[in-house]
């Protein structure tokens, strides 16, 4: 069974290898992004104040966020999954990682996809172009790549002086199938 986390700035491709990923070994892809993006459909209360936060490109909370996660790991528990974009703060991986003991789980490999600003920047504005996301606009983008450095990155490191023996930095200036071949071979 895999558990794994990705770690990265925002469009640095941890969501597409990801799913890459989850294909390739039948688990599930957790995706907060995702999962928020979608709740963002929803009329109600909890929408309109994901809305403001996420358009401001500031974090959710990681009350919401550890109950939108563990609702999904109790389905997912047994048979491995994908965490992207999750944990991001110090108190998220406490939570994981209580919530992974409780369970009798552990988490099996953890990938940091690392790239410069300047080619996330250009590769985030592409991705709002072609996916019309309402996320992605040059000021979001400095705000969550701040965001990414003073609160995730902490996170990444925790992770990385912890658990080494998981840990794997990848280049996320790579082409997308030259990372997807290298964890591959760390999978296996």
């Amino acid at each position: 069974m895999y558990n794994i986390i990705f770690f990265g700035p925002p469009g640095a491709g941890k969501g597409t290898q990801a799913k890459i990923i989850s294909q390739y070994l039948n688990i599930s892809h957790l995706s907060t992004g995702d999962i928020l993006r979608k709740k963002l459909l929803d009329d109600d209360d909890l929408a309109l104040e994901l809305k403001k936060i996420m358009s401001s490109g500031n974090l959710v909370s990681d009350e919401i966020l550890n109950s939108i996660v563990s609702s999904r790991l109790i389905n997912e528990s047994n048979k491995g999954f994908i965490l992207d974009g999750y944990p991001r703060t110090l108190k998220q991986s406490e939570f994981l990682n209580k919530f992974l003991l409780d369970s009798s789980n552990e988490i099996n490999y953890i990938f940091n996809i690392h790239i410069n600003f300047e080619i996330l920047r250009d590769r985030i504005l592409k991705r709002s172009k072609e996916e019309s996301r309402d996320d992605d606009n040059i000021d979001v983008i400095e705000t969550r790549y701040k965001e990414y450095i003073n609160s995730t990155q902490k996170v990444s490191n925790f992770y990385k002086d912890r658990n080494p023996e998981l840990f794997y930095e990848l280049d996320g200036s790579l082409q997308i199938e030259e990372i997807t071949k290298k964890i591959k071979e760390i999978l296996e």
